[in-house]
């Protein structure tokens, strides 16, 4: 099986592929033992034109001297960065440092903080969920409660303002103030910071011998994730899988290598992914390695329109090698892969640089792949990763019902021609 790997190459250069929704990123950073394509280097690009650098200079010099209100330089110099990534297509971007920060920090799993998903609301900020074993979960935050201070400061709708307060360095103190439903006083807790883990897997027995595994993005930690949760399912059905429900439904993308390496904990060979750009690390081909976690038992994937990015290599991996059954609804169509390019002062540059293809040589950008069982009518809310029980499962998601209905099907034979 894949090894987990570093998040960075040897270049110093972290490459991602953002999702559909939550904008996680998708690492490029390839290992050992994996076929990789380098041709040539593409030529380095010419400096920018005299008349161009002097047509910047001036545009800046006008707004600073003569727009009605007073500019920062600083500032418009970096919204003219943003300009500039932001111009070439939806997922490249200028980083500032606080962004930079974040983005490692989504892809690594872990970050400094309490532990809680939150969402802006009328008059607070709503806890979503806390996560398991965290500050949060500790104090018993709870879905549903609204915090409407930090350190006793009125914290109105500002999300992104909110986050930055409630995080910081382990052992530091922070006090929430909270207004829960049902209780009339407003309840002020205190958190000690900690390292928080993120896992994004959750894995349930939905009957004897039928596992159900679901995946909510991918970060560097979720092919050890995986390997753990399908494991522990195997140990507690007492004998091997029959088969799997992997649902990466609503999973907007996360760490290239972690979905290339998920998919080759299921592959016993066969190609994963291939890329094509202008410079050698762009360009790249992953091969699935000897073993697999079920032995061939049957797996059900199950899609939607927002299974993006890398939740769509780890769907396309599977149904081009025909080792799953792609059940739901057309996914996103995001085919191409962002690099994060350190910069000065702790910033960075998401940039554009390949475009990925399925096993089958296909592109998906624009076009999402098609299950090979869709399913009709309203579509199931999907779960998070804090499954609902077994039973409540099966009953309320009849798209994971298709799919145990799928996985129970005898395997298809192919008949040899014989003389007539």
């Amino acid at each position: 099986m894949s090894p987990e790997s570093p998040l960075f190459t040897r270049f110093g250069v972290l490459a991602l592929a953002a999702g559909a929704a939550l904008g996680i990123a998708l690492s490029l950073t390839l290992w050992p033992g994996r076929n990789r394509v380098q041709p040539p280097a593409a030529p380095a690009a010419g400096v920018l034109p005299t008349d161009d650098s002097r047509l910047l200079a001036e545009v800046m010099d006008r707004v600073k001297g003569e727009y009605v209100d007073p500019v920062d330089q600083r500032k418009l110099l970096q919204q003219a960065l943003h300009g500039v990534a932001s111009g070439l297509d939806p997922y490249s971007a200028f980083l500032d440092a606080e962004e930079y920060q974040e983005i490692r920090d989504t892809t690594s799993g872990s970050y400094p903080g309490v532990g809680v998903e939150v969402s802006a609301d009328r008059g607070g900020i709503k806890v979503m969920r806390t996560l398991a074993d965290s500050p949060a979960a500790r104090a018993d935050l709870r879905p549903g409660d609204l915090i409407v201070g930090i350190d006793r400061t009125p914290v109105g709708t500002d999300l992104d303002r909110a986050i930055d307060r409630m995080r910081g360095l382990p052992g530091t103190q922070v006090s929430l103030s909270v207004r829960r439903p049902g209780t009339p006083d407003v309840l002020d807790l205190v958190l000690e910071r900690a390292q928080v883990e993120v896992h994004s897997v959750a894995a349930r027995l939905l009957e004897t011998g039928y596992g159900y595994l679901r995946i909510a993005n991918f970060s560097s930690n979720t092919p050890a994730d995986v390997e753990r949760a399908v494991n522990e399912l195997q140990q507690q059905n007492g004998v091997a899988l029959r088969g799997l429900v992997i649902d990466v439904r609503n999973n907007p993308g996360g760490v290239l290598e972690s979905s290339a390496d998920v998919a080759d904990l299921f592959l016993d060979g066969g190609l994963i992914v291939s890329a094509t750009g202008r410079t050698a690390e762009a360009r790249f081909k992953l091969e699935a390695r000897p073993g697999d976690l079920l032995d061939g038992a049957p797996i059900a994937v199950l899609v939607n329109g927002a299974t993006a990015s890398a939740a769509e290599i780890l769907a396309g991996a599977l149904k081009d090698n025909h080792r799953a059954a792609i059940i739901g609804r057309r996914t996103f169509g995001k085919g191409s892969v962002q690099s994060v390019i350190p910069l000065s002062g702790g910033r960075a540059l998401k940039l554009t640089t390949s475009r990925y293809f399925t096993p089958s040589g296909i592109s998906i950008q624009d076009r999402g792949i098609e299950p090979d069982l869709p399913v009709e009518g309203v579509e199931e809310p999907p779960l998070g990763v804090e499954a609902p029980d077994s039973l409540t499962l099966a009953r309320r998601d009849r798209e994971v019902r298709i799919a145990v209905q799928r996985l129970k099907l005898p395997p298809r034979v192919t008949l040899a021609s014989r003389p007539g």
